[in-house]
């Protein structure tokens, strides 16, 4: 039998018991008490109201309430021993928390906004035109993220002979990826299939889709990655393209600029003090 993590055991129990989405049980000594963990009150009001509006996710059988206040005793007791354990002053666990608040106050702010957005056929077919489905080969010479200037420099070095000794005298790109090419596409003659503009790292996308004409072949592009020779041999049409996987990408980016908007707004109401100079690439 698998044992189970302690992440996943507090991830199950999470699920069990948030799926009513109770707030937390606190003291009311105004309301019907319906049950004391070590003194903290769940009173009889505040469950009932909890267990109606979320019968909602249910859509085949609901739970018995007796099972619901079961798992939520349970939750109490578990949280009352977190907090005794120091969980909730635990660095890892602020940081998790911090996120589930970040994400809470984003979709807050965002979700009315965003529920407005509406994909039109003709607003999916102009994105289609500039942002086309395409299919490439490339050969490709990897670069370690934490490469030297010296092992940067012989990999550029290697890729540009690559293109002037092989392919520019008019070996087959095929064959020269199956050669020299590393990466999974190597065997296959370089070719990575069709990619959406989301699949593909943006300066390589962005350069394929300079070439145009299906055959031609690009210089030397850098990417987070490496270098790559790229080969554009196909673009597919507006009439063959998945036109609900075409809107589902314009909704993503519209989705970014309402979010985006957010955060230009938060960073002109703040004072934030950066230094870029620090980074190191």
């Amino acid at each position: 039998m698998k044992k189970l993590s302690l992440s996943a055991v507090a991830g199950l129990a999470l699920g069990i018991t948030t799926i009513i989405a109770f707030a937390g049980p606190r003291a009311a000594r105004s309301a019907t008490e319906l049950a004391k963990i070590n003194g903290t009150v769940i009173t009889l009001e505040e469950f009932e109201k909890k267990y109606r509006d979320n019968l909602k996710f249910f859509q085949f059988k609901a739970p018995s309430k007796k099972s619901v206040l079961d798992d939520l005793v349970q939750r109490e007791l578990v949280l009352q021993e977190a907090r005794k354990a120091g969980l909730d002053k635990n660095p890892e666990m602020i940081e998790r928390m911090n996120t589930v608040l970040f994400q809470a106050y984003v979709d807050q702010r965002l979700s009315k906004e965003v529920e407005k957005i509406n994909v039109t056929d003709e607003e999916a077919k102009s994105y289609y035109s500039k942002y086309p489905e395409i299919r490439t080969s490339h050969i490709f010479v990897a670069v370690r993220p934490d490469a030297t200037a010296e092992e940067d420099k012989a990999a550029k070095t290697r890729i540009t002979k690559i293109l002037s000794d092989d392919l520019k005298a008019g070996a087959s790109f095929a064959e020269v990826a199956q050669k020299s090419s590393e990466g999974a596409s190597a065997p296959m003659g370089g070719d990575v299939d069709y990619k959406t503009r989301e699949a593909l790292e943006t300066a390589y996308y962005d350069a394929a889709l300079k070439l145009r004409t299906p055959g031609k072949i690009s210089g030397v592009v850098k990417t987070p990655f490496g270098y790559h020779i790229i080969k554009l041999t196909a673009v597919r049409s507006w009439n063959d393209a998945d036109k609900a996987q075409v809107k589902r990408q314009v909704f993503e980016e519209r989705r970014v600029t309402i979010y985006q908007g957010l955060m230009k707004q938060l960073r002109q109401q703040a004072s934030v003090a950066i230094k870029p100079e620090l980074l190191k690439e």
